[in-house]
């Protein structure tokens, strides 16, 4: 269970790195729109495993390393950013968040299911 503290670094961490993606750093990304779905960070605050959905990307791979390459820039523009309310700017750990395909697969899935009507039931008398 996250402290409150937590959970409040990890909503401004959040909030803050959507609009570094979009409006600061959106063009080195080749124009892929990224999002960010949640923010875990670690109870001491150092660490923020911060996960990414993306749209408009063929290769969510290569881009998600190109995130990694230049996460130094990204904690920069997040220290510029938080630098009056965090102490230590965390370390930032970018992770893919597939949880939209894995849904989209799992309805395919059950789309694809023959299930037989149940047998009608007798009446008692």
């Amino acid at each position: 269970m996250e402290s409150k503290r937590q959970q409040k670094v990890a909503r401004q961490v959040q909030k803050d790195l959507s609009e570094i993606f979009q409006r600061e750093m959106a063009h080195q990304f080749g124009g892929a729109f990224i999002t960010v779905t949640n923010v875990r960070i670690s109870p001491d605050l150092s660490i923020a495993r911060i996960y990414l959905s993306f749209l408009a990307t063929k290769n969510k791979n290569l881009l998600l390393d190109t995130i990694r390459e230049k996460s130094r820039s990204i904690r920069q523009h997040l220290g510029e950013r938080v630098r009056h309310q965090l102490r230590i700017v965390p370390d930032l750990q970018f992770f893919l968040d597939d949880t939209a395909e894995y849904a989209a697969q799992m309805d395919k899935l059950f789309a694809g299911l023959d299930i037989p009507p149940a047998p009608p039931e007798e009446e008692e008398e």
